[in-house]
Order: C-alpha cells, then structure tokens, then sequence
C-alpha cells in the first residue's frame, strides 16, 4: 500500500455507472481515451507526445502538435470521431492534455491539492487529402477539411473572450459563460437564474460584463484564396475566411502559400440588412475555417526564405543532374519544347528561372539576384506560349496580361474591413509571387501610370505604400518576364530601335535583356517551322527525334524542383579572373555605344549602364547556379556576355544599315523625296524597276534608300502600289 503514502487523492466508484457514461462515445470515455493516447503513445522506443509536450511546457509554450496519422494507430474509432465531430471532440482533447500537462508539471503534491495544469491548445497535422474551395459543400459542415491556398489578407491580432463574466445588476450574482471560438456572436442570457433573496424577482436583461475577469486569448482573421492554379478558366478565384487563434496567430503574411487544417464551420452574417430579406434568414449562414492546424510552405513569402526540405534521394538525383554533360543545353532545349527554335531566348528564359545571387552589402543595402527579361517583337512569334510555360514551371508564378491588369492590382490595394471598419493591405501579383517570376503580357498596352508602378518592385524589390493612412514596405522579390509588340504592331526596319519601342528609358534599363523577336521570311526556316508545327498537331510518334524535341529531355516537374532546389543551395561567387574580364568587356560595351550613338547623331532609346553590368553579373551568376556550381568561372561570363550582346546589345545597334550611318541615310531619303515627287506627278503610274534604273543605278542613290522613301511615301498616301508591288501611283500630294 506505499502507493497511498504520498497523500494523493484516490476516487473508486461506489454506485455501478450508468451505461451511458460507459459509453464508448461518452465524453469521459472519449477523454480517458485521448489521455491514455498523450501518456502512452509510443514509437519505437519513445514516447512521443508525452515527450514533446514536456519540452513545450518546458520552453514555455503550451501547444501539442498531434499528427492525426498516429491517432488513427492508437484507436480507429478514436480518429473517426475527431473527423466526424471535430467540434465535440477537440476540447475533450484540450482537457486531456492540460490533465497530462498537470502530471508532468506537478507529479506529487504534499499537501494533496495540486495546482491546475496550464490551458493548452491542440495542433493538428494532416496528410489527408486536400479538398478544393470549390469542392466544400454543406455536407462537410462541422467536418475537419484540410484547404491549400494563398494568404491574401491577414488582419491585426486582437483578443477574444474564451469565458465571459458577467455579473447581474439587482441580485450582485457573478457567473462564467463559456463562448464558442470562431465568428459566431454572443448573446447574453435576459433573465438571472440566482437563487432569489426575499422573493424579489430581477429585472430583465440584468447582465454587465465584469472584463477584468473575463479570459481572452489572441486571434486573428485570415483571408486565403484559391492557388491560381486550381481555379477553372473563366473563374473568379475563391475566397475563405480563416479564424485562427493562439499559438497559431501571426504566422503567416500576404503572399504566403499554406494548407489549413481545420473545422469547416458557419456563422451568420450581420451584412444583410433587415429590410433586404437577408437578414431575416436566419438559416441563411456563411462559412468560414476555424483552424487547427497550418502548414506553411517554405519557399514562399511566409516561409520567410528558408531552405524547402529535400530528401537525401533528391539530392543525389539533383547532383547527378548538376553532373550531366551539356546540363546548360539540355535545361534550355527542355523549356517549351514544343516550340521551334529561338534556343538563345529559351537560354535567356533559363538564367530567369535559376536567377543571380542575392547580396545584402555591410551598410544594408540590398542587390537584387533576379533577372528581368523583356521580349519584344512581331505578333506569332509564340512570345505568350513561352510566358505560360515559363508560369507551368517555375515554383511559383503570376500570369496576368498588361491590359487587364491595373497599378493596385499588380502591387497592393488597401481594403476596408467590414467587421472593425480598420484598413488593411491586400497584397496583389508581385507581392503573391514574391520569390518567383511574374509573367506580364501585352506589356505595351499598359497604361503608363500602371507601368511606372513597377518601376521600385523590378530594381528595388520593394513595394512602398502610403494611402489611407497606412505607410508600409511590401517584399516583392520577383522575376519579370514580359512580352510586347512594337508600336506599328510590327518590328519596322526602316525605323530606330527608339521609334519601334515605345517605352521610357527608365523601364528599359531595369530589364536585364531586350530580345527583339523578328518574324524572318527564310524559306528554309520556313519549311523546318511548318514541318514541326505539323508533327505537333498530327501528334505524329513515328519519328523519334521529333517525339524527343516535342517532349523535352528534363520533364516540367524535375525542373521545377532542381529549380527550387538551385535557388535554396547555391549562390555563386565571381572569381577574380571573371570579374577582371567583366569590368574590360563593359568599358568595350560603352565605347561601342558611343559610337553607335555618334553615328546615329542621337541618344540611344535602349541605355547601357551600371544596371546592365550587374545584368551579366546576374547572368553569369545563374549560367554557374545551373550546374550548382560555387564560382563564376571564365566559361559562365563568356556566355552571359555572348547572350547579353546577341539580346540588348543587337537591339542597340538595330536599324543601322551597314556602311552608313542613320544621319546620312535621312539625308538621301529626303533628296529622294524631293527627286520623285518631282518625277511623278499626280496620277502618273511609273514602274518600280524604272525608278531604280532612273536613281541607283543613274544617280547612284543606294537602293534602302528608295524603299525607304517608297515606304514613307505610302504611309502619307502619296503613292500607292498596283501589280504586286511592281507599278507606283501618284495619288495624293
């Protein structure tokens, strides 16, 4: 009989038990139950839970993280009912626990009292599967439900009431009401139930809430919305509200993708008026989340940068990968198989994926390792197909066209609340796809207050905030992959790289390449794009080496997550012998410019600056990240640079006929001018052949000069063709 020597309490039952309360059902029963799960749960040799809660407790934190796995172990039945009636279920749980906290914190109490254990709050993680907003329907009321998504709102923490004291103005009776989590209101009880002094009857609605004495906890309101992936085309993406409290508060920020595991629960909404109908209904109900459990992926926002967790056979695949010949090749040719050609801008669109190495100097200023590529160029050159690709496989993307999308909605809105009528920021595309690559198309079409928004985001990484009262910095550390036409609609030869790009020098210089895409009439090419196109739509698997080149030889899903995997583990460093290379090869640029400019006798619309030196930095950067190596060596700088001069360089010569300088040829243009509206009266038709014989070859004009002027002669309506371009008409002026 030691065991009664320590002066603890000891109950035994004297009355045989209902047979309800020895239901297996039954709430004592089902607490009993998770208590024996908390103290004797065991893998392998150890104790988990009882472990884990009593280093919690030690650390301070009263939390469980409980997988719901190890429940369905211990007791089938058991994890049956915290799905079926989480509600019921999860304070018994909560109770268990805080028994269990009791024992570990005060095992033996001499006086025999022992103090009560600490509240503590049950997490829950999941790895069943995932239900889609749109799949949640009334049945899965009351249900726990596990939803992904994107964190688009978070509001401020504020405290809620767990147990209300509310005291009664006539009789001075105090009581302790306890409130259901979640956004359900509460009502006070209209009548006191106290035992009565002197018969007297208290009036109605006697209730004060004493709040001194009320217990509260935080809690926070989230609003999750669909991944963009997940919403069906033609959709509006989905939103949730998520009711998180305690531990579990201040975890996640706009931008961050989690799954919530949680209560699936209603509560009625105070938006409907009374004279509407709505408000009337009350059976009407809207839904919400009470979370239980969050789970947030790492590489986002929230995950605040830190490495996603690879497995050691990942590993090992990613260095055999690193390890493959010609990997740089591969990755390229693998990057929208399906269309023809172009490899150098699929090279381009791989350096965007790995991206640079981000460096933070000694007085805090910050460089930013993200590449920005523009592509300019003629309609059907599969500039679109390549963005949507590019949003297939990098880790995270936005896909948003120029048109349809404003300053608010590619950095960040404010909103009201509807609840505590305070502002909030709701973060947009650049803040969502923040540690991956924003795709804008029809990049022209913008509006040119909505284009200089991006400005800070693409060179700063910041989006800075002040409306409403509310001044704030977003992180928006994002790749820009955009597409665009040139003004006419078409790339013009005849025209400078200025008068073709209609865009400021400012945006121009935050892109770290220019590729101007130019829809070539080459009869062999021709043919070898019309045979591809047809093997693609024919869907044609006779031939191998078209099946391979539609295909690609690194799937989309291994190249995301070597992607990933680049991005987390390395960031190469320059060598002395690169760097030395680079700074000779920028002066050469320069000097080049100069000329170029000289030449021309005007400014260059597509500037080479410092920027673009830390572009082939950047570049040279991720050429080395692609084979995870630690250096840049000489070979990494020879083909960011070979790329830089094929992309942004080309487009900075563009429109320069060789042997003369674009000041001279203006000056032919304009005496031809004069020469054929002199030659060429109204309504006279003369061949085409004539006038080159007339000009060229007897005045020794060149003959771009003449189609020059021929072209700037139709556009004005002066002339006009017949006969497949072989006559010309004077018709106007």
């Amino acid at each position: 009989m030691s065991g009664f020597d320590t002066g603890r309490l000891y109950s035994a039952q004297v009355l045989a038990g209902s047979a309800s309360s020895r239901a297996p059902d039954a709430p004592a029963q089902t607490e009993a139950n998770l208590f024996d799960f908390v103290q004797r749960f065991r893998h392998g040799n150890d104790y988990i839970y009882r472990d884990r809660l009593r280093a919690n407790l030690l650390a301070k934190q009263n939390v469980l993280d409980v997988a719901v796995e190890h429940i369905a172990l211990w007791n089938q039945q058991l994890a049956q009912q915290l799905n079926d009636r989480p509600g019921d279920v999860l304070p018994l749980f909560e109770a268990a626990v805080k028994r269990a906290a009791r024992n570990i914190l005060h095992p033996i109490s001499t006086d025999g009292q022992r103090p009560e254990g600490p509240d503590c709050q049950v997490t829950l993680r999941s790895s069943a599967n995932l239900f889609s907003m749109r799949d949640l329907h009334a049945d899965n009321v009351a249900q726990l439900v596990r939803i992904p998504g994107i964190v688009v709102s978070a509001s401020t923490l504020s405290s809620r009431a767990t147990h209300l004291s509310v005291m009664c103005r006539d009789c001075r009776s105090t009581k302790s009401l306890p409130i259901v989590a979640g956004f359900g209101g509460f009502t006070l009880p209209r009548y006191c139930d106290a035992e009565k002094v002197n018969g007297q009857q208290c009036s109605t609605d006697p209730f004060v809430i004493l709040h001194e004495k009320c217990r509260f906890v935080d809690s926070q309101t989230v609003k999750l919305q669909e991944a963009p992936d997940m919403v069906p085309v033609g959709e509006l993406p989905r939103h949730m509200l998520l009711s998180i409290d305690r531990t579990l508060t201040g975890r996640v920020v706009p931008g961050s993708r989690i799954i919530a595991t949680g209560v699936y629960s209603t509560f009625s909404s105070t938006k409907g008026k009374a004279g509407s109908g709505r408000g009337n209904a009350v059976a009407l109900r809207q839904p919400y989340l009470k979370v239980v459990g969050l789970e947030i992926d790492a590489e986002g926002a929230g995950g605040r940068g830190m490495a996603r967790m690879f497995s050691a056979r990942d590993e090992e695949e990613f260095a055999r990968l690193a390890r493959t010949p010609d990997l740089y090749e591969k990755l390229a040719t693998s990057i929208a198989p399906s269309i023809y050609g172009n490899l150098d801008i699929k090279k381009a669109v791989a350096c965007l994926l790995f991206g640079g190495s981000k460096k933070v100097l000694p007085d805090g200023m910050r460089l930013r390792g993200d590449i920005n590529v523009l592509l300019l160029g003629d309609p059907g050159t599969a500039k679109s197909q390549l963005l949507k690709f590019v949003e297939k496989a990098s880790p995270i993307a936005v896909y948003t066209s120029g048109k349809g999308s404003s300053a608010a909605g590619l950095t960040a809105s404010v909103q009201r609340d509807a609840q505590s009528r305070e502002f909030y920021l709701e973060g947009g595309a650049m803040v969502l796809a923040d540690g991956g690559v924003v795709c804008i198309d029809e990049f022209d079409k913008m509006r040119d207050e909505d284009r200089v928004a991006i400005h800070e985001a693409m060179e700063q990484q910041t989006i800075s905030i002040a409306k409403a009262g509310i001044t704030t910095i977003l992180n928006s550390r994002t790749s820009v992959l955009a597409a665009a036409n040139p003004v006419f609609g078409r790339y013009d030869e005849m025209k400078s790289p200025g008068e073709n790009i209609d865009f400021q020098t400012t945006i121009l210089s935050r892109f770290d390449m220019i590729f101007i895409v130019k829809d070539e009439h080459d009869e062999a090419r021709d043919r070898a794009i019309a045979k591809h196109v047809m093997n693609i739509h024919m869907n044609r698997q006779d031939d191998q080496s078209q099946q391979q080149a539609a295909v690609g030889e690194i799937d989309i899903d291994l190249m995301k997550r070597y992607v990933a995997y680049a991005k987390s583990r390395c960031a190469p460093r320059l060598s002395p012998e690169a760097s030395e290379k680079l700074s000779s090869h920028f002066v050469a640029l320069r000097k080049q410019v100069a000329q170029v400019e000289r030449d021309n006798d005007e400014r260059s619309s597509i500037p080479i600056t410092v920027r673009q030196l830390e572009a082939i930095i950047r570049m040279s950067e991720s050429v080395a990240k692609m084979t995870l190596s630690p250096t840049v060596r000489e070979e990494h700088v020879d083909e960011a640079m070979r790329l830089f001069r094929y992309s942004t360089m080309d487009a900075v010569q563009a429109g320069s006929v060789e042997g003369m300088t674009r000041g001279e040829l203006q000056e032919e243009v304009q005496k031809l001018e004069r020469e054929i509206r002199r030659r060429v009266p109204i309504g006279w038709t003369v061949s085409q052949g004539r006038l080159r014989q007339e000009f060229v070859e007897a005045q020794g004009f060149t003959q771009h000069a003449l189609e020059r002027t021929l072209f700037i002669l139709e556009k004005r309506e002066v002339i006009k063709f017949g006969n497949q371009r072989k006559l010309v008409t004077r018709t106007g002026v």
